[in-house]
């Protein structure tokens, strides 16, 4: 990979960032034909596996280099400071979620969209799914994202020591990833199942972000060098899972003619867990991405990559909306899935995201502004 200094911000991991936020809104609404084109049509991953990778990377900058110059308990009261604003954030948008989508289904005498969306625990005992859902097991279709990057950061402040020893942090996150995928260990949800993401599966992505962005005392972090093998490696993972992930989308009937255990094995391919070929190909993307885009490329100068920048920068603001944005997109489709509204719906979804994007830097920036002390006027003046 090339050198990610600890010192500056990684305009890459924003970029990747915001276009993962862009593909989760897309993929969120159902119809949509620009889901055709989204990373799971040609990877085992997805954006989900993107955006955890990526966290797991900006914690082991931020957080890391905070440990280095102030201690463990200093960054890890950090960690779980941002722990808070995300459960936060995850309740706020669970009850704007489902408001929205349980007026929608009254109003537009739609039922299916509560059980579609596993909101049917909200109609069979109210109060007790609201008390599941401040614990966190009770968690919608959709809403499944947050309660999976609170439970990383927790596990990311107890376990953040161990970035000055990587190797060992990698080999116990694979031996728990391991232990899980053996055991199905879970946390406990409503429905009897676990979580939709395994958090004790997933810690391995979020781990493997954070060391390769922890640069100890100023240095460097431990980076895979560019070699042709590697390369011809990632490319022998990568090309079988894009032809088979569009034969599972695109041609279905075909798929399920293959000899052999094919449609089984694919099957088994789950995401809750996140099978080893999700977490291969997903490193495998990012191992190529890191190289074949270097830090100062000028594509990151563009407009449009400046645009998905904005967006990844303003990550927890951008999701939020995405998820209610997304439902109103599927409404509109709903109504009519023609050319025009097609366009209506992912223009105008993008623009809302960059509008709720500059909102929050805009805020932000005017926040750390008002935190200066102002200037002192003359003593003359002051008298």
């Amino acid at each position: 990979m090339q050198p990610m200094a600890g010192t500056t911000r990684d305009l890459r991991a924003d970029l990747f960032r915001g276009i993962a936020l862009w593909f989760i809104f897309i993929d969120h609404v159902p119809g949509n034909a620009l889901g055709w084109f989204t990373l799971r049509n040609i990877a085992f991953a997805d954006a989900t596996e993107l955006f955890v990778f990526l966290a797991g990377y900006a914690g082991g900058i931020a957080y890391g280099r905070q440990m280095e110059r102030d201690g463990w308990l200093f960054a890890a009261a950090r960690v779980m400071g941002r722990v808070g604003t995300l459960y936060v954030a995850h309740i706020f948008l669970f009850v704007v979620f489902t408001a929205q989508v349980g007026f929608s289904a009254a109003r537009l005498d739609r039922g299916m969209y509560l059980d579609e969306l596993q909101m049917d625990a909200l109609g069979a005992d109210p109060y007790q799914a609201l008390l599941h859902a401040l614990l966190l097991s009770f968690q919608p279709a959709f809403l499944n994202i947050l309660p999976l990057y609170v439970a990383l950061m927790a596990i990311f402040a107890l376990v953040m020591p161990l970035l000055r020893w990587p190797w060992l942090l990698l080999g116990l996150s694979a031996l728990g990833y391991a232990l899980v995928r053996a055991t199905g260990i879970n946390l406990p949800s409503v429905n009897g199942e676990g979580w939709y993401f395994n958090p004790f599966a997933w810690q391995i992505l979020y781990m493997c972000g954070a060391v390769v962005g922890f640069a100890p005392h100023g240095g460097r972090p431990i980076l895979l060098p560019w070699r042709w093998w590697g390369a011809a490696l990632c490319a022998l993972l990568l090309l079988p899972c894009a032809g088979t992930m569009l034969a599972v989308w695109h041609a279905p009937d075909w798929l399920a003619q293959l000899p052999g255990p094919w449609a089984t094995f694919l099957d088994g391919v789950d995401k809750t867990a996140l099978h080893p070929l999700r977490l291969l190909s997903l490193l495998a993307l990012a191992y190529l991405a890191a190289h074949l885009l270097p830090r100062g490329a000028r594509l990151l100068e563009g407009r449009l990559a400046r645009l998905f920048i904005l967006l990844g920068q303003q990550s927890l603001p951008v999701f939020c909306a995405g998820i209610f944005l997304s439902f109103l997109g599927r409404l509109a489709l709903e109504a009519d899935d023609r050319g025009p509204m097609q366009l209506a719906v992912n223009v105008a979804g993008l623009a809302a995201l960059a509008g709720v994007a500059w909102l929050s830097r805009w805020y932000d920036r005017r926040v750390s502004g008002a935190r200066k002390p102002l200037p002192l006027a003359p003593v003359a003046d002051r008298a």
